[in-house]
Protein backbone atom coordinates (compact mmCIF):
# COMPACT_ATOMS: atom_id res chain seq x y z
CA UNK A 1 0.00 0.00 0.00
CA UNK A 2 1.14 3.23 -0.91
CA UNK A 3 0.68 6.55 0.69
CA UNK A 4 0.47 8.29 -2.90
CA UNK A 5 -3.32 7.07 -2.97
CA UNK A 6 -5.68 9.58 -1.38
CA UNK A 7 -5.26 9.65 2.66
CA UNK A 8 -8.78 8.41 2.61
CA UNK A 9 -8.28 5.22 0.45
CA UNK A 10 -5.77 4.33 2.81
CA UNK A 11 -7.19 4.88 5.93
CA UNK A 12 -10.11 2.71 4.99
CA UNK A 13 -7.46 0.02 3.56
CA UNK A 14 -5.73 0.26 7.17
CA UNK A 15 -8.95 0.39 8.96
CA UNK A 16 -9.74 -3.31 7.34
CA UNK A 17 -6.90 -4.58 8.50
CA UNK A 18 -8.15 -3.70 12.56
CA UNK A 19 -5.73 -0.49 12.72
CA UNK A 20 -7.54 2.28 14.27
CA UNK A 21 -6.75 5.50 12.46
CA UNK A 22 -7.04 9.04 12.35
CA UNK A 23 -6.36 12.32 9.71
CA UNK A 24 -3.00 14.06 10.13
CA UNK A 25 -2.72 18.10 8.54
CA UNK A 26 0.31 19.93 7.56
CA UNK A 27 3.16 19.25 10.26
CA UNK A 28 2.08 15.62 11.03
CA UNK A 29 0.05 16.02 13.66
CA UNK A 30 -3.94 15.98 14.36
CA UNK A 31 -6.57 18.03 13.97
CA UNK A 32 -7.54 20.59 16.48
CA UNK A 33 -10.58 19.83 18.59
CA UNK A 34 -13.77 21.21 17.05
CA UNK A 35 -15.75 24.38 19.06
CA UNK A 36 -17.85 22.08 21.00
CA UNK A 37 -14.76 20.18 22.14
CA UNK A 38 -12.29 22.65 22.77
CA UNK A 39 -10.27 22.75 26.15
CA UNK A 40 -12.53 19.57 27.12
CA UNK A 41 -15.25 21.40 27.27
CA UNK A 42 -17.38 18.29 26.02
CA UNK A 43 -16.23 16.39 29.28
CA UNK A 44 -14.62 13.66 27.26
CA UNK A 45 -10.91 12.72 27.49
CA UNK A 46 -9.39 14.68 29.71
CA UNK A 47 -6.03 15.37 28.78
CA UNK A 48 -6.61 12.44 26.79
CA UNK A 49 -6.25 9.60 29.35
CA UNK A 50 -9.29 7.72 27.82
CA UNK A 51 -11.23 7.51 24.34
CA UNK A 52 -14.93 8.82 25.97
CA UNK A 53 -17.09 9.53 26.56
CA UNK A 54 -17.46 12.10 23.79
CA UNK A 55 -18.95 11.30 21.07
CA UNK A 56 -18.21 14.21 18.63
CA UNK A 57 -18.14 12.96 15.12
CA UNK A 58 -14.88 15.16 14.04
CA UNK A 59 -12.21 13.77 14.40
CA UNK A 60 -11.07 15.70 17.95
CA UNK A 61 -9.36 14.23 20.59
CA UNK A 62 -5.94 13.59 18.78
CA UNK A 63 -5.29 9.83 18.92
CA UNK A 64 -8.30 8.87 20.53
CA UNK A 65 -10.25 9.59 17.66
CA UNK A 66 -8.82 7.27 15.92
CA UNK A 67 -11.10 4.32 14.41
CA UNK A 68 -11.34 1.20 12.22
CA UNK A 69 -15.74 1.73 11.48
CA UNK A 70 -15.55 2.74 7.69
CA UNK A 71 -18.79 4.47 8.36
CA UNK A 72 -16.86 7.16 10.12
CA UNK A 73 -14.11 7.53 8.12
CA UNK A 74 -16.18 8.07 5.23
CA UNK A 75 -18.62 10.50 6.99
CA UNK A 76 -19.27 14.00 6.21
CA UNK A 77 -17.56 15.12 9.99
CA UNK A 78 -13.94 13.40 8.70
CA UNK A 79 -15.12 14.54 4.97
CA UNK A 80 -13.84 18.38 5.57
CA UNK A 81 -10.48 16.52 7.48
CA UNK A 82 -9.33 14.26 4.71
CA UNK A 83 -9.46 17.07 2.32
CA UNK A 84 -6.78 19.19 4.25
CA UNK A 85 -5.06 16.00 5.34
CA UNK A 86 -1.26 15.14 4.46
CA UNK A 87 -1.10 11.55 5.41
CA UNK A 88 -3.13 9.06 7.72
CA UNK A 89 -2.04 8.53 11.49
CA UNK A 90 -2.85 5.87 13.69
CA UNK A 91 -2.94 4.26 17.02
CA UNK A 92 -0.19 1.82 17.75
CA UNK A 93 -1.74 0.56 20.82
CA UNK A 94 -5.48 0.26 19.20
CA UNK A 95 -3.77 -2.89 16.67
CA UNK A 96 -2.03 -3.83 19.14
CA UNK A 97 1.18 -2.61 17.85
CA UNK A 98 4.46 -0.80 19.14
CA UNK A 99 6.67 1.57 17.19
CA UNK A 100 9.64 2.45 18.18
CA UNK A 101 10.71 5.69 16.79
CA UNK A 102 14.58 5.87 15.89
CA UNK A 103 14.90 9.58 14.64
CA UNK A 104 18.45 9.50 13.38
CA UNK A 105 21.08 7.46 12.26
CA UNK A 106 22.91 6.71 15.95
CA UNK A 107 19.68 5.92 17.02
CA UNK A 108 19.49 2.93 13.94
CA UNK A 109 22.91 1.69 14.38
CA UNK A 110 21.86 1.50 18.64
CA UNK A 111 18.53 -0.53 17.38
CA UNK A 112 20.53 -2.94 15.01
CA UNK A 113 22.71 -4.11 17.87
CA UNK A 114 20.36 -4.10 21.09
CA UNK A 115 17.21 -5.21 19.44
CA UNK A 116 15.78 -8.09 17.66
CA UNK A 117 15.25 -7.56 13.90
CA UNK A 118 11.58 -7.07 13.06
CA UNK A 119 9.43 -5.02 10.64
CA UNK A 120 11.32 -1.82 9.51
CA UNK A 121 10.00 1.47 7.98
CA UNK A 122 11.91 4.22 6.35
CA UNK A 123 11.08 7.94 8.12
CA UNK A 124 12.17 11.19 6.63
CA UNK A 125 15.49 11.07 8.99
CA UNK A 126 15.13 7.62 10.75
CA UNK A 127 12.97 4.28 10.44
CA UNK A 128 9.95 2.88 12.83
CA UNK A 129 11.06 -0.63 14.18
CA UNK A 130 7.43 -2.32 14.79
CA UNK A 131 6.72 -5.19 17.32
CA UNK A 132 3.65 -7.11 17.62
CA UNK A 133 1.61 -5.95 21.36
CA UNK A 134 1.20 -2.61 23.17
CA UNK A 135 2.74 -1.09 25.87
CA UNK A 136 3.34 2.23 27.58
CA UNK A 137 4.11 5.09 25.06
CA UNK A 138 7.56 6.95 26.27
CA UNK A 139 9.42 10.19 24.79
CA UNK A 140 13.53 10.18 24.85
CA UNK A 141 13.85 6.77 26.35
CA UNK A 142 17.26 7.18 24.61
CA UNK A 143 19.00 9.38 22.44
CA UNK A 144 16.88 9.73 19.35
CA UNK A 145 14.42 6.76 20.88
CA UNK A 146 10.99 7.26 20.80
CA UNK A 147 8.52 4.34 21.96
CA UNK A 148 5.06 4.98 20.12
CA UNK A 149 2.12 2.60 21.89
CA UNK A 150 -0.63 3.38 23.94
CA UNK A 151 -2.33 7.16 24.00
CA UNK A 152 0.13 7.94 20.87
CA UNK A 153 -0.07 8.21 17.22
CA UNK A 154 2.06 7.04 14.53
CA UNK A 155 2.10 8.39 11.14
CA UNK A 156 1.65 5.89 8.33
CA UNK A 157 4.50 5.21 6.10
CA UNK A 158 3.47 2.45 4.21
CA UNK A 159 3.97 -1.33 5.02
CA UNK A 160 7.54 -1.64 5.37
CA UNK A 161 9.61 -4.61 4.79
CA UNK A 162 10.52 -7.53 7.33
CA UNK A 163 8.02 -9.50 9.49
CA UNK A 164 6.64 -8.16 12.79
CA UNK A 165 8.26 -9.76 15.54
CA UNK A 166 7.50 -10.30 19.28
CA UNK A 167 7.85 -7.04 21.09
CA UNK A 168 10.76 -7.40 23.27
CA UNK A 169 11.74 -6.94 27.00
CA UNK A 170 14.53 -4.69 25.68
CA UNK A 171 11.80 -2.22 24.41
CA UNK A 172 9.48 -2.90 27.37
CA UNK A 173 12.92 -2.41 29.85
CA UNK A 174 12.86 1.06 27.92
CA UNK A 175 9.87 2.40 29.78
CA UNK A 176 10.45 1.34 32.64
CA UNK A 177 13.57 3.64 33.38
CA UNK A 178 12.63 7.73 34.50
CA UNK A 179 12.74 9.58 31.22
CA UNK A 180 15.54 11.84 30.44
CA UNK A 181 15.48 14.51 32.57
CA UNK A 182 14.59 18.35 31.35
CA UNK A 183 18.10 19.60 30.68
CA UNK A 184 18.65 22.57 33.46
CA UNK A 185 18.19 25.98 32.65
CA UNK A 186 21.31 27.72 32.97
CA UNK A 187 20.67 31.67 32.66
CA UNK A 188 22.62 34.88 32.96
CA UNK A 189 21.18 36.21 36.30
CA UNK A 190 22.27 40.34 36.36
CA UNK A 191 23.92 41.80 39.28
CA UNK A 192 20.99 42.66 42.11
CA UNK A 193 19.02 39.82 40.71
CA UNK A 194 18.52 36.16 41.62
CA UNK A 195 16.49 34.54 44.38
CA UNK A 196 14.52 32.54 41.79
CA UNK A 197 12.18 35.71 41.71
CA UNK A 198 11.23 38.24 38.85
CA UNK A 199 12.48 41.59 39.88
CA UNK A 200 10.52 43.30 38.02
CA UNK A 201 6.95 41.34 38.16
CA UNK A 202 4.60 39.47 40.80
CA UNK A 203 5.55 35.43 41.08
CA UNK A 204 1.95 35.55 39.18
CA UNK A 205 3.60 37.36 36.11
CA UNK A 206 5.93 34.80 35.45
CA UNK A 207 3.14 32.17 36.22
CA UNK A 208 0.64 33.45 33.11
CA UNK A 209 3.71 33.92 31.09
CA UNK A 210 4.10 29.97 31.34
CA UNK A 211 0.19 29.16 31.12
CA UNK A 212 0.51 31.42 28.23
CA UNK A 213 3.39 29.94 26.28
CA UNK A 214 1.56 26.04 26.99
CA UNK A 215 -1.35 27.43 25.51
CA UNK A 216 0.10 28.43 22.34
CA UNK A 217 1.96 25.42 21.64
CA UNK A 218 -0.82 23.74 22.19
CA UNK A 219 -3.67 25.23 19.91
CA UNK A 220 -1.05 25.55 17.36
CA UNK A 221 -2.56 23.91 14.71
CA UNK A 222 0.71 24.18 12.09
CA UNK A 223 4.31 25.14 11.76
CA UNK A 224 4.68 23.20 15.07
CA UNK A 225 8.58 23.90 15.27
CA UNK A 226 8.14 27.39 14.57
CA UNK A 227 5.52 27.68 17.20
CA UNK A 228 7.33 26.35 19.89
CA UNK A 229 10.44 27.93 18.95
CA UNK A 230 8.44 31.24 19.13
CA UNK A 231 6.67 30.50 22.52
CA UNK A 232 10.14 29.70 24.28
CA UNK A 233 12.08 32.85 22.46
CA UNK A 234 8.52 34.80 24.08
CA UNK A 235 9.62 33.50 27.65
CA UNK A 236 13.61 33.81 27.46
CA UNK A 237 13.17 37.16 26.40
CA UNK A 238 10.94 37.88 29.24
CA UNK A 239 12.60 35.66 31.92
CA UNK A 240 15.49 34.78 30.89
CA UNK A 241 17.47 37.12 32.78
CA UNK A 242 15.92 37.20 36.00
CA UNK A 243 16.72 33.74 37.36
CA UNK A 244 12.90 32.98 37.83
CA UNK A 245 13.05 29.73 35.65
CA UNK A 246 12.68 26.41 36.84
CA UNK A 247 13.11 23.07 35.81
CA UNK A 248 9.54 22.61 36.23
CA UNK A 249 9.11 25.86 34.33
CA UNK A 250 10.96 23.98 31.05
CA UNK A 251 8.93 20.70 31.92
CA UNK A 252 5.88 21.96 31.41
CA UNK A 253 7.00 23.25 28.11
CA UNK A 254 8.96 21.00 26.70
CA UNK A 255 5.45 18.40 27.93
CA UNK A 256 2.94 20.79 25.74
CA UNK A 257 6.18 20.53 22.74
CA UNK A 258 5.74 16.51 23.07
CA UNK A 259 1.93 16.27 23.41
CA UNK A 260 1.92 17.94 19.92
CA UNK A 261 4.68 15.71 18.26
CA UNK A 262 7.89 17.37 19.15
CA UNK A 263 10.73 14.88 20.16
CA UNK A 264 12.94 15.60 23.23
CA UNK A 265 15.47 16.49 21.51
CA UNK A 266 13.79 18.77 19.46
CA UNK A 267 12.56 20.94 22.42
CA UNK A 268 16.16 20.73 23.38
CA UNK A 269 17.23 22.10 20.05
CA UNK A 270 14.57 25.04 20.15
CA UNK A 271 15.30 25.63 23.99
CA UNK A 272 19.55 26.02 22.75
CA UNK A 273 18.87 28.05 19.90
CA UNK A 274 16.14 30.16 21.91
CA UNK A 275 19.12 31.03 24.53
CA UNK A 276 21.23 31.39 21.22
CA UNK A 277 19.29 34.30 19.46
CA UNK A 278 18.70 35.97 22.71
CA UNK A 279 22.49 35.92 24.08
CA UNK A 280 21.93 33.89 27.25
Amino acid sequence: MSETLHPQHTALSLAASGVPVLPLRRGKVPFGNCPACADNACGGRPNMKTPGPCRCPAPCHAWAAATTDPAVIVSPAWAAAWRRAVCVGYHPGGAGLTVVDLDDADAIAWARTALPATRTVPTTRGQHWIYRDAMRSVNGVRPGVDIKSAMAYARYLGPGAGTVADLPDAVRALAVKEPAPVRPVTVAVPAGAGGGKCPHRTPAYLERGIAMAVQRITGARNAIHATVYGAFLAVLSTHGRCGCLTDAHVARLFTAAQNKGETARHCADAWTNARTTLGL
